[in-house]
């Protein structure tokens, strides 16, 4: 079940492998409606360690809550379940292949927490990231005519290599030809 508002975006589930991409793939989407682009692929990291880890360890189910929320600039993604054990973030050896998904959650964040759920049994477990601001380049005034018009600077601007400019794609005279 999905639910969503201006800047609210809920999403109920089982954290089963399959369902954990396809959750990537909603918060990813959510944000680009959102228009937070730039924090894309940190959520969805987060997102899918936090849901790894309710698949590998939450009992007595795998039934889980994600709740994504957009305020005050500050972007905080939550993962519900009903499993009451708090996480704990362990050392993990060179050569070990997994005890590494929160250290993870917190070196991409702003900051990370879990917390015993007020309403029911369960924990929550959250990370949080801050939207930089637009960059906002100032805007010049062009004259068009008699009329002074208010022009936006542009977003970015791009370097790009002379030589890595394609100038012209060959064209086959037949359809089905390969250019040579």
């Amino acid at each position: 079940m999905i639910s969503h508002s201006r800047r609210h975006c809920v999403v109920e589930l089982q954290a089963l492998p399959a369902r954990i991409g396809q959750i990537r793939r909603i918060v990813s989407a959510q944000l680009r409606h959102w228009q937070l682009d730039p924090l894309i692929d940190r959520a969805a990291l987060g997102v899918t360690e936090l849901l790894s880890n309710v698949h590998r360890h939450a009992q007595p189910d795998k039934v889980c809550r994600v709740e994504i929320e957009f305020r005050l600039g500050r972007l905080t993604v939550s993962v519900h379940d009903s499993d009451p054990r708090l996480p704990v973030v362990r050392e993990s050896a060179a050569m070990e292949t997994c005890g590494r998904g929160l250290a993870l959650v917190a070196a991409i964040s702003e900051a990370w927490g879990a917390r015993h759920q007020q309403d029911r049994p369960g924990k929550v477990v959250w990370f949080s990231l801050r939207a930089a601001p637009a960059s906002t380049a100032p805007a010049r005034t062009v004259r068009i005519s008699s009329k002074a018009v208010r022009e936006p600077a542009p977003a970015a601007l791009f370097a790009v290599e002379p030589a890595a400019v394609v100038t012209a794609v060959p064209v086959s005279a037949r359809a089905g030809t390969r250019p040579g």
